[in-house]
């Protein structure tokens, strides 16, 4: 089984390398996410950054297709071990100089790197060695034990992708809005007695209504919803997030928000806004996901001061780390 590993070794790094030299070489988020990036504050130019980050990702893809063509040669293998071993030196200067950057491993994801980014470097310091010492094609080791080398391709697909940034997108998030639909979140008592007193006094005067609202964390009175035609209709995210970056409530939590706007949804009148973070300082920092709740039909165009709920939650546990209701 370890001799089929190793043989199999140039076949599943490049499916790590190639893919995320792809996503920096061609990804049109490469330069919006370079400033972003410790490579950025190490080179003192976010645009050398980009260009350093394009530069690696065509290395990536060079040294992805020497390892499907050429597999059994040792210097692919020992080169993407050498490019392992610098990721391991850079993420250990981006956490020791800026741990709330990005490190733009992928180019696809701006939170702040975690022990996530360290196991995709040490893997592909380990795969690279193992690639090195190959003994015959990938090719002919799959043809041979067809049914062997499949299930080990998977179990190396599934943890390479568990290491991934991506996960946090593709699955965690889908399984918490699903328990927070089944649960309920914390923001449903609100929204319910916000229906229910449209619903009793269905003709109040926007300074009724407000009144009936509780204030904000900062004090601020609630936003007088609209009153036209008794509509209220979802505006889009773009001036959801220009609303919410003119608030106090941003402006209270904003040391924390290291990323641009990661993902949102809507759930009954509130819209959800999803950013990276990073709570806390020196050895005691760690990467959070900060949640905003906004109404979700406000505007500048209807609200001068918004009412909006913050959730602070680890992003590794899922724990909650600071709220302001």
């Amino acid at each position: 089984m370890s001799a089929l590993a190793r043989d199999l070794a140039p076949l599943v790094l490049a499916g790590v390398l190639g893919p995320a030299g792809a996503g920096k070489l061609f990804g049109r988020g490469t330069a919006r996410q370079a400033p972003r990036t410790a490579l950025a504050r190490l080179l003192r130019d976010g645009g050398r950054a980009a260009l350093v980050l394009r530069v690696l990702g065509a290395v990536e893809l060079l040294l992805a297709a020497a390892l499907l063509a050429r597999p059994t040669t040792p210097l692919p293998g020992a080169g993407a071990a050498l490019l392992g071993a610098g990721f391991l030196g850079y993420l250990g200067y981006a956490r020791a100089a800026a741990p709330g950057s990005s490190c733009g491993c992928t180019a696809r994801q701006e939170a702040p790197l975690t022990w996530r980014a360290f196991a995709r470097a040490a893997a592909v310091l380990a795969g690279g060695a193992a690639a090195a010492l190959a003994r015959q094609p990938w090719w002919t080791a799959a043809a041979r034990h067809p049914a062997a080398a499949a299930c080990l391709v998977l179990a190396a697909a599934v943890a390479l992708t568990a290491l991934s940034a991506d996960p946090e997108r593709r699955w965690r998030m889908p399984l918490r809005r699903l328990r927070l639909r089944i649960a309920g979140h914390p923001l449903a008592a609100t929204a319910t007695a916000t229906a229910a007193a449209t619903a009793v006094a269905p003709a109040t005067t926007p300074a009724t209504t407000q009144a009936a609202m509780p204030p904000d964390a900062a004090g601020a009175p609630p936003p007088v919803p609209l009153t036209a035609a008794g509509a209220r209709t979802a505006v889009p995210v773009a001036a959801t997030v220009e609303l919410l970056e003119r608030s106090r409530a941003w402006q209270s939590v904003s040391r924390v928000v290291r990323s641009a706007l990661m993902d949102h949804w809507d759930d009954g009148g509130w819209r959800i806004l999803q950013f990276a973070g990073v709570y806390g300082g020196g050895t005691a920092a760690r990467p959070v996901l900060v949640l905003f709740a906004v109404d979700a039909a406000a505007s500048l165009d209807t609200v001068r001061e918004p009412a909006v709920r913050v959730s602070v939650i680890d992003a590794d546990s899922g724990a909650p780390v600071m709220a302001t209701a």
